[in-house]
C-alpha cells in the first residue's frame, strides 16, 4: 500500500499591477494563495489549495509545524479519515480560520491523489456527476483606485461590465459597500442599464452594512430585479441575516467566511441564508463539502460555492459542483431557482490563468466539469515556481 512520503507548501504571490482594485474592505494590489503538493510512495502527486482569504503564511505554518508531520506514512487514499483525525486533534484551537484552511488544502490534495490512484475524477468518488457542465457567472465591477473621481469611475464601470459580458458569461456579480448608499445605487442602475433585462446581476457587499443600511439598498435591488444580495452584514450578525431575509424579497447569500459542517449547521439551521456559499478551499475541502451539501439539501436551499484563488481552486469547485442536487428537483431546471452556478472571477489573476495546463473556457455561458482523474487538471509546476515566494518541504 502506498503511503504519504512528502508534503510541499508553496506560498504564491503576484502583483496585480494595472488590475488593482478596491472591495468594500480593502485595496487589492496582489493575488496570493497557498498550494499544497502531497506525494505518495508510488510517485502519485496530489494538489490542494487554501490560504486565499488573508495572508497565506499562517495556514502554511499550520501545515509545516502541526499538520504536515502527522501525514507522513499515512494512506493517501483515506482523506475523510485523515480530516476527521486532524480536525479533532486541533479543534481546541483551530475550529475556524487558518487551521481549517490548511486542512482544506490537505483534503483537496488527498482526494486528488485518491482519484489518480483509481483513475476516476473526484466527483465520481463523491457519488457521481449530476451534471457535466455548470453555468458560470462573472465576478468583477470592483472599485478602481481612482473611484472617488465619480465620472471616471462610472465610465470605467460601464466599460468593465461590457468586457465581462463579452467573456461569455450570462450573469455578472458586482461589488458595493465602499461608497454611500445613494452612489452605489447609481452604480447598480448603471450596471442594469448596460446589461439589459436578460442578464442576471448579483451584488456582493463583503459585509459592509448594518442590517438597517442593507435593507435600504436591498430595496433598490428588488426594484432592479437582482438575483441575490451577498454578504450584506458581518458574518457574526446572524440576527441581521434573519432580519434581512424577513424584510427583503431579494435572496440573501452568504457563508464564504464560515467553516466546517458545524459553522454551516448554525448558519443554515438558524435560517440566515437563502443561498449558502462555502468555499471548498476554506470550509474543509471535499470532505466537509459533502457534509455541508447534506445540510443545505435537508433545508431545501441552493448551494453556490465561493471561488477565489488559483486554477486549482476553480478545478476543485467544478468537481464539487458536479454533485450538487437541484433544490428542489425539477425536470427543467432554472438557473439559481433550482440549479447551481460557479463563480468565475473576471479580474486579472495569473494564478488562475497560468497554474493549470488546461484552460477554463466558457461555452454557452457554462464551464465544463473536468473528467480526468482526481481534480482533472494538470498543474504547471514551472508556473508554480515563477509565482512562489516561499517553498517548504516536509519529508
Amino acid at each position: 500500500m502506498a503511503e504519504i512520503t512528502r508534503i510541499d507548501t508553496y506560498v504564491l504571490k503576484v502583483k496585480s499591477g494595472a488590475g488593482s482594485f478596491y472591495s468594500s474592505q480593502e485595496y487589492f494590489d496582489e493575488r496570493s494563495s497557498l498550494l499544497v503538493r502531497i506525494t505518495s510512495s508510488d510517485g502519485t502527486v496530489g494538489w490542494g489549495e487554501g490560504g486565499q482569504y488573508g495572508p497565506p503564511e499562517p495556514p502554511a505554518a499550520c501545515i509545516r509545524d502541526v499538520l504536515g508531520p502527522k501525514l507522513l506514512g499515512r494512506d493517501p487514499t483515506a482523506p475523510t479519515a485523515i480530516f476527521e483525525e486532524l480536525y479533532s486533534r486541533t479543534r481546541d484551537f483551530g475550529q475556524k480560520g487558518a487551521y481549517v484552511e490548511a486542512l482544506s488544502a490537505i483534503d483537496i490534495a488527498l482526494w486528488d491523489i485518491f482519484g489518480k490512484e483509481v483513475g476516476r475524477p473526484v466527483h465520481a468518488l463523491l457519488g457521481g456527476a449530476i451534471r457535466t457542465r455548470v453555468r458560470a457567472y462573472g465576478t468583477g465591477c470592483y472599485y478602481p483606485p481612482d473611484y472617488q473621481d465619480r465620472p471616471t469611475m462610472l465610465a470605467k464601470l460601464e466599460e468593465e461590465v461590457k468586457r465581462i459580458r463579452a467573456t461569455g458569461v450570462g450573469a455578472v456579480k458586482m461589488k458595493i459597500g465602499l461608497l454611500p448608499i445613494k452612489d452605489d445605487i447609481e452604480r447598480m442602475r448603471l450596471v442594469r442599464t448596460t446589461l439589459g433585462e436578460d442578464v442576471d446581476i448579483m451584488v456582493d457587499a463583503n459585509h459592509a452594512y448594518t442590517a438597517s443600511a442593507a435593507i435600504r439598498i436591498g430595496r433598490a435591488m428588488e426594484e432592479l430585479g437582482f438575483l441575490w444580495f451577498e454578504e450584506p452584514v458581518v458574518p457574526e450578525d446572524r440576527a441581521g441575516y434573519r432580519r434581512l431575509r424577513a424584510a427583503l424579497d431579494v435572496p440573501i447569500a452568504g457563508g464564504e467566511a464560515e467553516f466546517t459542517r458545524y459553522g454551516f449547521r448554525d448558519l443554515i439551521g438558524e435560517g440566515c441564508v437563502d443561498i449558502v456559499q462555502p468555499d471548498i478551499c476554506a470550509c474543509g475541502g471535499f470532505t466537509e463539502w459533502r457534509n455541508i451539501l447534506a445540510l443545505a439539501s435537508a433545508h431545501n436551499i441552493m448551494v453556490v460555492p465561493h471561488v477565489w484563488g488559483s486554477g486549482v481552486a476553480v478545478a476543485a469547485a467544478l468537481q464539487a459542483l458536479a454533485i450538487v442536487p437541484r433544490a428542489p428537483y425539477t425536470a427543467n431546471p432554472v438557473p439559481l431557482q433550482n440549479e447551481t452556478m460557479i463563480e468565475f472571477d473576471r479580474t486579472y489573476n495569473p494564478l488562475r490563468d497560468d497554474l493549470v495546463k488546461q484552460k477554463f473556457v466558457i461555452e454557452d455561458e457554462c464551464l465544463t466539469i473536468p473528467t480526468g482523474p482526481g481534480l482533472g487538471v494538470d498543474v504547471d509546476e514551472d508556473a508554480v515556481a515563477r509565482h512562489t515566494v516561499r517553498h517548504e518541504r516536509i519529508g
